[in-house]
């Protein structure tokens, strides 16, 4: 009796080792990016394929590129998916990533209300088409949330000539309180609603007001192809340079942050950028549109 208690103590032994061996080789990476990547159904497509060529699972954390960045100067991430090149670039060059690597590209849209009460429909110009709606006082919706979008959102008013004023707003990262400063027009007023959201609420936000919005086009598709009960919205303005949208993935400097898993980064940035990875970005459809063209091949 005592010699099969031993034998079966050891089979446990085993099994449990084993199992913890299985665990412990369980590859997981941990990337921040941006919420356009999550939100039009792209990363749906792609981690699962990067996990069944590598066998590395993607912890993913999505959120405005400027909270994504902070999760890499922190070192809480691998890597970062994001859209502000400048940002990405500074990223770099201040240690915190060890390079930039384009992926991919749509282009940021103006939409609004088929009504149009300022009148932009067809234009290109996105810093006239907002010094239009600035002129009629018509709803504008801002993220307000230090994304990428919200950060191409204050590139254009600086462009478009309008007067602005700086403004400060409290957002929330991590379940803490964070202070951001960004301009905006400075007659704004009541026209003008900084809401510190995503951008599918923001969409939802906008419509919901009858106003006018920025957004990536990826997103709108999604949410106006691919939601029930779909966003009327319409694209109002687009086209142009100033309107494109670059994304870039950048692994996190593992000189500054040593307990980063640089290794699964580059294999993943490897894999991203290679035919096949950008085979399938491209070929990523939404009711037959496409949302994203393939920059690194």
């Amino acid at each position: 009796m005592k010699k099969k208690v031993i034998i079966w103590l050891g089979i446990f032994c085993l099994i449990g080792c084993l199992g913890g061996n299985a665990y412990s080789e369980e590859k997981v990476l941990k990337m921040s990016t941006t919420t356009s990547t999550e939100s039009s159904g792209l990363l749906d497509l792609l981690l699962p394929e990067f996990a069944k060529d590598t066998g590395i699972k993607i912890k993913v954390i999505a959120k405005g590129t400027g909270a994504a960045i902070r999760d890499g100067e922190d070192g809480n991430v691998d890597v970062i998916f994001v859209h502000a090149k400048d940002r990405e670039e500074k990223f770099v060059a201040d240690g915190f990533g060890t390079k930039r690597y384009a992926v991919m590209h749509n282009d940021f849209v103006i939409i609004g209300p088929d009504a149009d009460p300022a009148g932009i429909k067809g234009m290109s110009d996105a810093g006239q088409a907002l010094q239009k709606i600035a002129a009629a006082k018509a709803i504008f919706v801002s993220r307000g949330d230090d994304s990428g979008t919200h950060t191409k959102e204050q590139e254009l008013w600086i462009g478009s000539g309008a007067a602005l004023a700086e403004q400060t707003q409290k957002i929330i990262v991590k379940g803490k309180e964070k202070e951001i400063r960004f301009q905006v027009p400075a007659d704004a007023g009541a026209w003008y609603m900084s809401i510190g959201q995503g951008m599918g609420k923001t969409i939802t936000f906008a419509e919901e007001k009858q106003g006018y919005t920025m957004t990536d086009r990826g997103t709108y598709i999604k949410y106006k192809y691919g939601k029930t009960p779909a966003v009327a919205l319409e694209i109002l303005c687009e086209g142009g340079d100033a309107l494109a949208n670059l994304y870039g993935i950048i692994p996190v400097n593992p000189a500054k942050h040593p307990h980063v898993q640089n290794d699964l980064a580059m294999q993943f940035v490897n894999w991203i950028i290679s035919e096949r990875g950008q085979k399938l970005i491209g070929d990523y459809r939404l009711e037959g549109k496409q949302l994203f063209f393939p920059d690194a091949l």
